[in-house]
């Protein structure tokens, strides 16, 4: 794989750059690009709360049509499900030969929810962390690594547009990797649902059950399974398996590869292939399309019984005692 570390920031600097979208992602790439001196506004539906807290950052806020038609670079960051209607409705007709279409995910382009005109070049840049460490990452002067893929090379030099734009919200200060629109969306599914997500809350859920079950209190089984959760995965993150195991106890280490490989063994792994393969396929793609055509009914059931669950109301409880979380918790809260 090619990772860059330098880009031309001109190509970007040399472009109007629409947001749109003002979230977790949208509210960091646009900050960083005001910051890195593009020409940027930011695209947002009538109404949006996120008006003024663009504007009170000093950003130009447009209607989503508006921010469109200006732009040259038009980057899409609401969220999977909305942004095919959002383009049809707002941005398709504003996106002519000459201009780029962006995407911070593969899912729309990928799956074929979008499909951009001929003359356009289709670009993605994703960073591979939450937007809020994007933002916190570029104001101290680092990065956040970033993939970056071209899925419609109209002009010749989308790759190089992709990398000045990765360099403009500060990816090419951790590196900027080359991919493609299949192998970021697939992979990036699959670390969702297997591992990131999926598989850590339902692997946490079961633990609480299991010792709770068995009479220990609440407040021992949630900081056992869920609150030290974060102590490991802060290991792994600096310095792999190797040093999480290095910094445990030799008792801990033990037990880890001895049991470990027992709960998460061949089964798992094979459940594990079935997902990637619904991904592959593009079942999981139609499941979710369709479930928001249906007005996500079996989502906001999963989203009332994980609310429900005990392990969310014991850790509710023990995290009012946690000062250090209230800032963390306003930053997350954009």
């Amino acid at each position: 794989m090619n990772v860059h570390y330098n880009a031309d920031p001109s190509i970007i600097l040399n472009k109007k750059v629409a947001v749109i979208g003002y979230g977790s992602q949208g509210h960091a790439h646009a900050l960083n690009l005001k910051d890195s001196g593009a020409n940027v506004v930011v695209g947002l539906r009538d109404g949006s709360q996120s008006v003024e807290k663009a504007r009170a950052k000093g950003l130009r806020v447009m209607s989503i049509s508006d921010a469109a038609a200006w732009g040259n670079v038009v980057m899409i960051l609401i969220p999977d499900q909305d942004q095919k209607r959002v383009y049809e409705a707002e941005i398709a007709q504003h996106i002519t030969p000459g201009k780029a279409l962006a995407f911070g995910h593969g899912f729309n382009v990928h799956y074929d929810q979008i499909q951009a005109p001929e003359g356009v070049d289709v670009f993605m840049v994703a960073p591979k962390g939450p937007g809020h460490l994007v933002r916190r990452t570029f104001e101290e002067g680092k990065g956040t690594p970033c993939l970056a893929a071209v899925a419609q090379d109209a002009s010749g030099s989308a790759m190089a547009l992709a990398l000045s734009y990765a360099h403009a919200i500060g990816g090419t200060r951790a590196g900027v990797i080359e991919t493609n629109f299949k192998d970021e969306t697939e992979t990036d599914l699959f670390g969702e649902q297997a591992v990131l997500c999926g598989g850590s809350q339902a692997l946490i859920q079961a633990g609480f059950e299991t010792l709770t079950e068995a009479g220990y209190p609440e407040e021992l089984a949630y900081f056992e399974v869920l609150h030290e959760l974060k102590l490991i995965v802060d290991l792994y993150y600096e310095g792999g398996l190797s040093y999480m195991n290095y910094s445990i106890s030799d008792t801990a280490e033990y037990g880890n590869y001895s049991r470990g490989p027992r709960i998460i063994g061949p089964q798992v792994k094979q459940e594990m292939k079935r997902i990637l393969s619904e991904i592959q396929s593009g079942q999981f793609a139609q499941e979710w399309i369709q479930e928001c055509e249906e007005g996500q009914p079996t989502f906001q059931a999963y989203r009332e019984a994980t609310a429900s669950h005990p392990v969310e109301k014991i850790g509710q409880k023990l995290r009012k005692m946690m000062a250090w979380l209230q800032k963390s918790n306003d930053t997350v809260n954009l």
